[in-house]
């Protein structure tokens, strides 16, 4: 049963367009005393002195944040934005439109950057615009971001410099902070924070904790914030002090989400669930024979795990050489240096062993965020090891199988950010405190001590620890009939088949389409890359989009239907039946054909047999891609696409 507390507007945010559009909420009504006030009263008598500190809930506010309202608003909306994303400018004008509505005192609104790694120029615009915040308050950074929104297709040095001059900022002040990396730790901050709050896309919303996703109109946030309102209201009729409201609210409403969501999917995993996580030939700090083995997976680029290091200096220094910590690499794709960094500190390994790689893995921490190719030279110099072949091995990948071999097994454990442990196979996501890790371990130990009673070597106590543990899902599998005349790019007879359904109109898409071409390049002639249409009812021109890609193949094959497929990805903002005919010209097609075929619906009945065949097969959203029967939802990063693919090149060497 929902939460009185969670007004929610749930849609799901995996790197997909839904198939499904949420319906607004009514407003409710008032919540009643008796369904209201238990839970947050006894959250706030717990919480007391933590209750005034907001960057001790699950989605924290610090004072780098920018922010607009006040402290006491009974209401605090959390925005995930990207300066880049078409869809955050879109609720841009929302936010602002609210901002007039509820004004500072009943409404804060507060940004935290998630530049996409699909966006180019998001990353640095974010910089720029947090710099902003840093030196010249709300006004400066409320300028920036409009200009960047409204020039978005000016994103630039140049841009960013002359926009902060005009919002008031010393713009060569601000240019030496950005050059100086003063403002990336705050960017990264609301990266890793999306990730760990699995909100993928842009915009996303928190209303006082509740998931809002994507540009909704005006009405659908009016009717969460109302609801929050009133809640809000009641709390401080009850005594609740303003300034306490968002972490009262914050933490009810993401517990409640959290325990709606483990109801209408998995059961909540139990903290005692142990996993079955192989050490296999990873860098180790301490003897095999300790009673507890922690297997962290991290990133040096990442934050948090710079936060979490310091925690695992402290558990060592506590516990000696009754603990064992495994490091497993688990570079996040939008962390750029996290693999070249991760190749410096596997080649101090092959140089000088397992004490060369933690020397490597302390400097590249302290060396946090400068993590440049002249960086990582002068970690190399300072461990005094071979400059050279460390140059050679970010040139080349040289240890890439095996930090992609961490990456997997992070995947099947859904070990999904950073930084993640396993100790003795039970998990513990995040930075957490010393006393989370204490806990668990002084369990082990009493464990640990069980089994020697019992005359388990000291050596095997791992092993024999998580031999029962849960082990991976498997790869999922969906049957899907092959088409019988559909474009197509790689070598007809591939022994491995793609096919994809997708939406001209869905920037997920348009993401997965690098993705796809770089699969294609990883596996030159194994791979066929299949197209099949799925336009989404809410996208309005998604569906003529089609047609005319439709018409494209029935023109001029391949070759045509994928000149006009890349010409409408790279103006998605525009596929008007005017654009559609300007795009139909550049890629060569008879335009008087082109468009009697969009006025007869000619191959408006394929479309829509596509689309029935994926719905069939139980897409739901867009992309969706069918790996030899193997399932993948969602742009999903190199990685997912490389572990299905060789799953299913060992199958077919099988047949």
């Amino acid at each position: 049963m929902r939460s009185p507390f969670s007004i929610a507007l749930l849609v799901l945010a995996a790197g997909a367009c839904a198939s499904n559009t949420p319906k607004a909420p009514a407003a409710p009504a008032p919540p009643t005393d008796a369904k209201v006030t238990s839970m947050p009263v006894a959250q706030l008598e717990k919480r007391e002195s933590a209750a005034t500190d907001e960057d001790d809930t699950p989605i924290p506010i610090s004072k780098d944040d920018p922010t607009w309202g006040s402290r006491g608003a009974l209401v605090t909306i959390v925005e995930m934005t990207d300066l880049q994303c078409q869809y955050c400018a879109k609720a841009d004008k929302t936010v602002a439109r609210l901002r007039e509505t509820y004004g500072p005192d009943q409404l804060r609104v507060v940004w935290k950057h998630h530049p996409l790694p699909f966006h180019p120029n998001a990353r640095p615009a974010a910089e720029w615009a947090q710099g902003t915040w840093a030196l010249g308050g709300a006004t400066a950074f409320l300028c920036f971001e409009q200009k960047a929104f409204d020039g978005q297709s000016r994103l630039a040095r140049d841009a960013y410099a002359a926009w902060a001059k005009e919002c008031g900022v010393d713009a060569g002040a601000l240019e030496a902070g950005v050059n100086a990396h003063r403002f990336s730790d705050v960017v990264d901050q609301g990266i890793a924070l999306s990730a760990k709050l699995r909100a993928s896309g842009t915009p996303t919303f928190f209303v006082n904790g509740v998931t809002v996703t994507g540009a909704q109109p005006y009405e659908k946030l009016v009717a969460v914030v109302d609801a929050q309102l009133a809640i809000a209201k009641l709390l401080l009729s009850k005594g609740a002090p303003a300034d306490k409201l968002y972490v009262i609210a914050s933490t009810v409403n993401h517990e409640a989400e959290k325990e709606e969501a483990d109801a209408d999917g998995e059961p909540a995993e139990d903290i005692k669930t142990v996993h079955r996580v192989p050490v296999g030939q990873s860098p180790a700090r301490g003897p095999q024979t300790a009673p507890v083995t922690i297997v962290e997976f991290s990133d040096f680029q990442c934050p948090f795990c710079k936060r979490a290091e310091a925690t695992v200096g402290e558990l060592r220094k506590k516990y000696g050489e009754k603990i064992r910590i495994v490091w497993k690499d688990e570079p996040l794709p939008f962390h750029l240096r996290a693999e070249p960094a991760a190749e410096v500190a596997r080649e101090a390994r092959a140089q000088r062993g397992d004490s060369g790689f933690w020397d490597a893995h302390d400097a590249l921490f302290e060396a946090q965020p400068k993590l440049e190719d002249e960086d990582l030279e002068s970690v190399a110099k300072k461990l005094g090891i071979n400059v050279g072949k460390v140059k050679e091995a970010i040139k080349a990948h040289r240890h890439k199988k095996a930090i992609d071999a961490d990456a997997d097994l992070a995947d099947d454990l859904e070990a999904a950010g950073t930084p993640h442990f396993f100790i003795n196979g039970r998990r513990l996501v995040g930075a957490q405190p010393l006393e989370k890790f204490s806990a668990i371990i002084d369990e082990e130990l009493r464990h640990a001590d069980e089994l020697k009673a019992r005359g388990i070597a000291a050596a095997k106590l791992y092993d024999e620890m998580i031999k029962d543990g849960k082990g991976p899902k498997p790869l999922e599998k969906r049957a899907l009939a092959a088409a019988a005349d559909a474009p197509f790019r790689g070598p007809a007879g591939a022994p491995i088949v793609i096919q994809e359904f997708s939406d001209f109109q869905c920037p997920f898409c348009s993401r997965a389409e690098s993705t796809l071409n770089d699969v294609l390049k990883a596996y030159p002639g194994k791979v066929k890359l299949v197209w099949r249409q799925m336009p989404l009812s809410f996208h309005d021109n998604a569906h003529l989009a089609a047609e005319a890609s439709m018409e494209a193949y029935a023109q001029k094959g391949n070759v045509g239907f994928w000149k006009l497929h890349d010409l409408m990805y790279e103006n998605q903002k525009d596929l008007s039946r005017d654009a559609l005919e300007r795009y139909a010209k550049q890629a060569g097609l008879d335009v008087k054909k082109f468009s009697a075929a969009l006025d007869a619906g000619t191959h408006k009945a394929a479309v829509d047999k596509d689309a029935k065949l994926g719905s069939d097969a139980g897409v739901q959203g867009t992309p969706a891609f069918f790996v030899n029967g193997y399932f993948v939802s969602g742009a999903q990063p190199f990685a997912k696409f490389r572990r299905v693919v060789d799953q299913a090149l060992v199958d077919a060497a099988k047949h």
